[in-house]
């Protein structure tokens, strides 16, 4: 075979194998030809089978498949909940510290000895007022009171005789036959007289002075009290004014609540004190304990440190309630507010970042306003509504990527507690 024929051959071969590849893409990598049953049964790529046109889950028939859910996920769903005007009761909540009414450095009145103590003379006895606490040795008292005593008798014998004394010279006036007054009131010994009688009222001041310094030898409570220091021991000596124990009052317990300018407008008014007093619930900080008191006064100053008023709670007999309520405890008070006519109660985590609160309009857009909180409570908080509306659909968790009228779908979420 000649060089050329075998040059045409191999030209020829490779004409062949293009044309066939061509072929192949053509038709899928099937060669032509009718389809077999077992591939007519299956989908085409045009989404049509046993020659129907087959549906996609979701898609509205006759339209490009997915088209449905493209448009739906353009427009997202927001949690919201239905809120309405109503009244609410406020209720202002404060935090603050138990405290007796009377916190009393107890001093000796009197110098001396402590002869000895009361067998309760401990550190969180207590005791009721007139108990005796300790006694000082009184020997000197007792001679003081003597010796005042003794004094006193001395004056009245004195002005009884200055008494005698001045009956007599008036009635030797008398006799004299002289007219008119003495020249002088020592005639008659008038300013002797007032003498006397000045000298057994001095003499009854110092007795009563003595018999008080020796009332003082027994140191007693000045009223139902708890004992927190002792400070004298059995066998020592005292100066007058030295510190014998620290007292507190156990008949009431006062606890200052310091409240905001916002929180005493949710408060009636102080006048209404004199008509019923402000119930208050007090709870300690690991919230086991409850306590029942009642706001008994307000204070008419404002802290230097805090800058606000406070509240006075008082609770009786601290120590004799059925958990007894200790001095030193710190408490949370809950106090029963003033009620407020037609506010909103929206879930606190509606109010954004940015201090406000978005809802969705009739149209499913968005909008938002800025609104005045009242007072907020149990994850709660209580605004004025939008003006002219009574009710709406409150966004529960506004997201920072939200723009006025925006187009959203409400998705309602759990009651707004009480509505």
């Amino acid at each position: 075979m000649s060089q050329q024929r075998k040059t045409l051959f191999i030209t020829l071969g490779a004409v062949c194998v293009v044309i066939l590849a061509v072929m192949l893409i053509g038709g899928n990598g099937a060669p032509p030809g009718p389809p077999s049953s077992a591939s007519a049964a299956k989908p085409d790529s045009a989404g049509k089978e046993n020659g129907k046109e087959k549906t996609q889950p979701g898609a509205p028939a006759g339209n490009m498949p997915g088209a449905g859910q493209q448009q739906n996920t353009t427009i997202p769903e927001v949690g919201v909940v239905s809120v309405a005007a109503k009244s609410h009761k406020a209720n202002v909540e404060g935090y603050g510290q138990v405290n007796p009414r009377f916190n009393l450095t107890l001093s000796a009145q009197v110098s001396g000895q402590v002869q000895s103590l009361s067998k309760r003379f401990e550190t969180g006895a207590q005791f009721d007022k007139g108990d005796v606490l300790a006694i000082i040795d009184n020997t000197d008292y007792e001679q003081a009171v003597a010796a005042a005593q003794a004094t006193l008798e001395d004056a009245k014998v004195a002005l009884e005789e200055e008494r005698l004394q001045g009956q007599q010279a008036l009635s030797e006036w008398q006799r004299s036959g002289l007219e008119g007054e003495p020249s002088s009131s020592l005639v008659l010994r008038g300013p002797q007289l007032a003498a006397a009688e000045a000298t057994v009222a001095q003499a009854e001041k110092a007795l009563a002075q003595a018999q008080r310094d020796l009332a003082f030898t027994q140191i007693t409570s000045p009223f139902n009290s708890v004992v927190v220091t002792r400070s004298i021991q059995p066998g020592s000596f005292v100066q007058s004014g030295a510190e014998i124990a620290a007292l507190y009052a156990t008949n009431v317990a006062e606890i200052a609540i310091p409240l905001s300018a916002t929180q005493w407008n949710n408060l009636p008014s102080p006048a209404t004190l004199k008509q019923a007093p402000w119930p208050v619930t007090l709870t300690d900080m690991d919230g086991l304990t409850r306590w029942e008191g009642v706001v008994e006064r307000v204070e008419q100053h404002l802290d230097t440190t805090s800058r606000q008023r406070s509240a006075i709670v008082v609770v009786n007999d601290p120590l004799a309630q059925a958990s007894p309520l200790y001095f030193g405890t710190y408490v949370v008070a809950e106090i029963a507010g003033r009620e407020w006519q037609d506010v909103w109660q929206i879930p606190s985590s509606a109010i954004s970042q940015k201090q406000e609160v978005w809802y969705v309009t009739q149209n499913n857009t968005l909008d938002k306003f800025t609104p005045q909180v009242l007072f907020m409570e149990n994850g709660h908080a209580y605004i004025t509504p939008v003006a002219g509306m009574e009710s709406a659909k409150v966004v529960v968790r506004p997201l920072n990527s939200y723009l006025v009228n925006m187009k959203v779908n409400p998705v309602a979420e759990v009651s707004n507690g009480g509505e």
